[in-house]
């Protein structure tokens, strides 16, 4: 076991270094995991675009990243050895276990939960991460390293779908068709409904067909049409919510899981009242990642598509940007362990 780990630290807005730290040591009920891949997701971008998130700021040196997977390689005092060599996806929010949302189950609610890459806990850019044994989940060899590290964004889209109720014959609008809007798209498939995604990118909606969409529309040149019996929606756009709501059906279940850029939108109120609309948000998600990995070995779902490149610590910065300014860049991945000398 080497004595340092390697990571990419956030020192500042859209500033990274690689630097050197000591091993952790894994705590009674932690299990040491070095890390094969990480996803970046918005909330990294936000993060190291912007300085903060909300009123949360970023004050002192980050490592981002909490989309991980990777291979277990030494555990704490109470975790049984068997566990070494054991490939995981690692759920990165660990609740208190002792408050009442805790107790009620909807330990995603937790005012104490430590999630990695938010302030002040790292994340997991780097070559190992120590995390709780219990949230270290097992993941087979059917799914590659990538795969089992985008489980975290399928336990965001399946928790989505359960909160809209979607079953078999629901007609569902996506709206937004980002990595989160494109695995919405696919659990709600798998769940039998119809589904139809909206989006500002032909390119995007291209790969929504491609996934399974029975439609899709372009909101820069077509409105919206059609009663919905239930929006999942993953953009967070101001305009995107309102145009949603408006094109549900009577009784209707609308969703929110993309946040918009000051934290507030304008909800067409006569729409909610008069139609009987269910109105509900998500945060993270609870008790999803059995099920995610078993839904992600199934066949039914495409990770793969999501992948668009891949990149050493050292390639952090660039994949960070990515998403910024290239509408193809669905999930950078980073590859803690790669050759620096290479990316793809």
């Amino acid at each position: 076991m080497p004595r340092h780990l390697r990571a990419a630290v956030m020192t500042g807005v859209d500033a990274t270094r690689v630097e050197q730290r000591p091993m952790p040591v894994p705590g009674p009920l932690d299990v040491l995991v070095e890390v094969r891949a990480v996803g970046v997701c918005g909330s990294d971008v936000h993060w190291y675009r912007d300085g903060h998130i909300g009123s949360t700021w970023v004050t002192e040196p980050l490592v981002l990243g909490h989309e991980a997977s990777g291979v277990i390689v030494a555990v704490g005092a109470d975790v049984s050895p068997e566990r070494v060599g054991s490939r995981v996806a690692i759920e990165p929010g660990v609740p208190c276990g002792r408050c009442g949302d805790c107790r009620a189950g909807r330990y995603n609610l937790c005012p104490h939960v430590r999630f990695l890459a938010t302030p002040p806990v790292d994340g997991a850019f780097a070559t190992h991460v120590a995390v709780a044994s219990d949230f270290a989940h097992d993941v087979p060899d059917a799914l590659d390293d990538d795969e089992a590290a985008l489980i975290e964004p399928l336990a965001v889209a399946l928790w989505a779908v359960r909160k809209a109720g979607v079953g078999l014959g629901d007609r569902v609008l996506v709206s937004g068709a980002g990595p989160v809007g494109l695995l919405v798209l696919q659990v709600a498939r798998a769940a039998g409904a119809d589904v139809t995604v909206c989006d500002l990118s032909d390119q995007r909606l291209s790969i929504a067909l491609d996934l399974g969409a029975q439609r899709t529309i372009d909101v820069a040149n077509e409105a919206l049409s059609g009663e919905f019996t239930a929006l999942v929606e993953c953009s967070g756009a101001p305009s995107a919510v309102m145009a949603g709501v408006t094109a549900l059906g009577r009784a209707g279940r609308a969703v929110f899981v993309g946040m918009a850029p000051d934290g507030h939108v304008t909800l067409p109120l006569d729409v909610v009242q008069s139609r009987e609309i269910t109105v509900t948000g998500t945060f993270r998600y609870a008790h999803q990642y059995p099920d995610a990995i078993a839904l992600a070995c199934s066949g039914r779902l495409d990770l793969r598509r999501l992948v668009t490149s891949t990149h050493p610590l050292s390639g952090v910065h660039e994949a960070l940007l990515l998403p910024g300014h290239d509408r193809s860049a669905l999930k950078p991945m980073i590859h803690p362990q790669q050759d620096e000398t290479t990316s793809a």
